[in-house]
């Protein structure tokens, strides 16, 4: 998928540049050229002669080669490429992004650029969820920049939580998909899955059946067209899809903070199963079982994420798509989701124990919309995602 493709690879200032290097051969190997940009910072992690080695080519390193900079070399550089990619993205590049800084070559390549870029950030767990690094990484998605994690881990400080660049395979498979020729490119789309588990205590939760398959499949479908997917996940059996950005929650309110923050985009699919209530109650401590007595547990209720979002006012998706699981009168409960949520099209489907569709294989779907109801046969969930998606990519035309 890469035959021929430029890619302008910036290298930040961070312990996660050693991937780089497995990123520049995996590239090549598929077929890509690699044009290293190394900055600084990046330099006290990776040598030059290692990344220019890996690449075929001379490193870039500064901004003010006479060289270079009687043909405006920097301007070239950074419009030559078909993709530009940065990984490490590190606090301080996304900071000079997000700002409209250009004092090093980096910088001034990310601003002088008209091709698109992504990004793959890499930073300690502190920085990644201070509020500066939020709100730069808000303006970034809404100047239209991509993103590819981080994930969840083990810091090279010792600490663990999100903050991890995404795997050198993960960012291939998300270069890919941005560079795909498809009726989705240079489309937004958000993707719910999975299941929410709402704590009872620090051992114990309330969770559904969900495996998080058919949201991984659909989020798989519409990279394949082109989309830029952000995929927000529950604690799903099924592992998300490559080539996306994938956002981790556990609870309810989690998954509404991570929506909030992805948005905006060109149409959102809410494929999760959100738990309705959550513990109100919930015990910080792990609750004991004693003679003669059982927990008192109090229900709060969750918010409805789905409806938020599709009675939106400014900054509404074009295209809110929502999911009904039921058990009985399927066709008559969704629909009238579909108009209390306020929902453009609901796929219902029934997860009756006997029909084996929660937690399977395959899916018996109903697309209900404002053109009436539509019954789809029994198919895999890969099919029903690739049906689905080709049906967004029509709608958002």
């Amino acid at each position: 998928m890469l035959t021929s493709k430029h890619i302008l690879l910036i290298i930040g200032g961070g312990i996660a540049a050693y991937k780089a290097l497995d990123l520049i051969r995996k590239l090549r190997e598929r077929g890509a050229s690699v044009t290293p940009v190394l900055t600084r910072a990046g330099e006290e992690f990776v040598t030059p002669l290692s990344v220019g080695a890996l690449a075929g080519v001379a490193v870039h390193r500064d901004l003010f080669d006479l060289n270079k900079e009687a043909e405006m070399g920097h301007i070239q550089l950074s419009r030559s490429a078909d993709l530009v990619v940065v990984a490490p993205a590190t606090a301080d590049l996304m900071g000079k992004m997000a700002g409209g800084l250009a004092n090093d070559l980096a910088s001034t390549l990310l601003l002088a650029t008209d091709t698109p870029v992504l990004l793959a950030p890499a930073m300690n767990v502190r920085m990644w969820e201070h509020a500066a690094t939020v709100r730069n990484r808000a303006q970034l998605v809404a100047d239209g920049i991509g993103f590819v994690g981080p994930n969840e881990g083990n810091m090279a400080c010792g600490e663990y939580g999100p903050g991890r660049m995404a795997e050198p395979l993960e960012i291939v498979a998300a270069i890919e998909s941005a560079l795909a020729d498809g009726p989705l490119v240079g489309r937004r789309v958000l993707v719910t899955s999975g299941p929410t588990h709402e704590p009872i205590d620090p051992v114990r939760y309330i969770a559904n059946r969900s495996s998080g398959a058919q949201g991984a499949a659909i989020a798989t479908a519409l990279a394949a067209l082109g989309a830029e997917v952000v995929f927000v996940t529950g604690p799903a059996v099924v592992a998300p899809p490559d080539g996306v950005a994938v956002e981790r929650v556990e609870s309810a309110r989690e998954m509404e903070a991570a929506v909030k923050a992805s948005l905006p985009v060109d149409a959102a699919v809410f494929a999760a199963a959100v738990a309705d209530w959550r513990v109100k109650n919930a015990s910080m401590r792990k609750l004991k079982k004693t003679k003669g007595g059982l927990p008192v547990l109090e229900f709060a209720e969750n918010p409805d994420i789905l409806a938020g979002v599709a009675q939106m006012g400014e900054g509404r998706p074009a295209l809110v798509v929502g999911f009904a699981a039921e058990t009985d009168d399927v066709v008559a409960n969704a629909t009238a989701k579909r108009l209390r949520k306020g929902c453009d099209w609901i796929v219902a489907n029934d997860v009756s124990p006997e029909t084996g569709i929660m937690g399977g294989q395959e899916n018996a779907v109903v697309l209900i919309s404002d053109q009436g109801v539509e019954e789809w046969p029994r198919m895999a969930k890969v099919e029903v995602a690739r049906q689905l998606a080709a049906r967004i990519a029509a709608a958002l035309g």
